[in-house]
């Protein structure tokens, strides 16, 4: 196991009703921006709770935050929030609500052009404090320190973290996700299967607690990701998915061991270019890196094999667990090759150049170069068989 630090101080608020017990935390701040999405949360009944638990603070309403945060919108809520001093922003949504705030968290007291933080991987020193009401399971971003943002005029989107953007508290409700559409149910399955896998899919490292734990996860939205999809009111469904989705990115499984995230990278650049989802982009791309970087995986794949999927133990276990894991993102619904969202390789040439001009090594081993990622791109375009 290799050396780590681990630090996590979000407070968690677990369970049916704890919208309610919001108001406790936020007895010190007086003027708060809520942030929101499409306006879903006034049709399910989860604003009325919130305004309520808000009684007496003045409140500063932001709403229209998109899939994909982008620049352009949240930049509109830092110069809103810099005029009425907002002291605090809760963050009433899914991940891309909570990102957009964290970004808004770190920009209002930033001195200089508030997209660096993003572009330039600028170090962010301080935030406004924030807190979260998760609406939509997915991203893990209620309970950790990061998030992505894209910028729509240059068709980009990149990754910022610091712990300043942890958020103070967390509300889990799993009753507010019985009204989810299964598209995004379905893509929250997907994502956190993905956060998983982009910690545990690298090389082994003796770290036995951390592979167990990610295990657990994997083989926890195995078995209720599926059901919960038939039973939308399921609560003991809704608690187990919606709580594997938080503990699939919140540090825990990340300490002392190599991760990866070149799928999430290069699945980046296909919701940029493409507005695809993000959830759709891993499934995408992950099959396809695998069997590129075999090599490099099949130890822990065969590891997966054995213990997620329960295949025999033998040779060919890593190469199945590949073809298994499409398989269930396709059980799930999605369309895991390019061709099936009407992407070629002239579409895709674009992101090899973009790699290329950043000169960016991927990888546990930072051995996924652009000619590398052209490789995974071609081989996502193939049919699936």
């Amino acid at each position: 196991m290799n050396n780590f630090e681990f630090y996590n101080p979000v407070k968690i608020l677990f369970g049916e009703g704890q919208i309610e017990n919001i108001s406790k935390e936020l007895a010190p701040y007086k003027t708060i921006l809520l942030t929101y999405g499409g306006g879903s949360i006034k049709r399910n009944g989860v604003y009325e709770k919130v305004m309520s638990a808000l009684k007496g603070k003045t409140i500063i309403e932001f709403g229209g935050i998109e899939p994909n945060p982008r620049y352009e919108t949240l930049i509109k809520a830092v110069e809103l929030a810099r005029q009425t001093n907002v002291d605090f922003i809760l963050a009433v949504g899914g991940g891309s609500v909570i990102d957009g705030s964290k970004f808004i968290a770190a920009a209002i007291p930033f001195n200089d052009e508030p997209w660096n933080i993003v572009s330039k991987g600028i170090k962010v020193e301080k935030a406004i404090p924030l807190g979260t009401v998760l609406t939509l399971p997915a991203t893990g971003s209620e309970m950790n320190a990061g998030a992505v943002i894209s910028r729509f005029e240059t068709k980009e989107k990149f990754a910022f973290g610091s712990p300043a953007v942890f958020p103070k508290f967390s509300v889990l409700d799993p009753t507010v996700t019985y009204s989810l559409p299964q598209r995004q149910v379905v893509n929250g399955i997907v994502d956190a299967f993905a956060h998983v896998l982009e910690q545990y899919l690298t090389y082994p490292v003796n770290a036995h607690i951390q592979d167990r734990f990610a295990e657990g996860i994997l083989k926890t939205l195995i078995e209720v990701g599926p059901k919960t999809l038939k039973n939308s009111n399921d609560y003991e469904l809704r608690a187990n998915f919606m709580w594997s989705c938080t503990m699939a990115l919140n540090g825990l499984i990340a300490t002392g061991v190599p991760t990866d995230w070149a799928t999430h990278m290069i699945g980046h650049e296909l919701t940029a270019l493409f507005g695809l989802d993000h959830a759709v982009t891993l499934a995408i791309v992950y099959p396809a890196l695998l069997k590129i970087v075999f090599e490099e995986k099949k130890e822990k794949l065969r590891q997966y094999a054995i213990r997620v999927w329960e295949f025999p133990d033998e040779e060919i276990a890593a190469l199945k667990a590949i073809d298994r894991t499409e398989q269930f993102f396709r059980e799930l619904g999605i369309k895991t090759r390019l061709p099936e969202h009407r992407i070629s390789f002239e579409d895709i040439k674009p992101i090899i150049d973009r790699f290329a001009k950043r000169g960016w090594k991927l990888g546990e081993n930072k051995s996924i170069t652009s000619d590398v990622v052209e490789q995974i791109l071609k081989k996502a375009l193939e049919e699936y068989q």
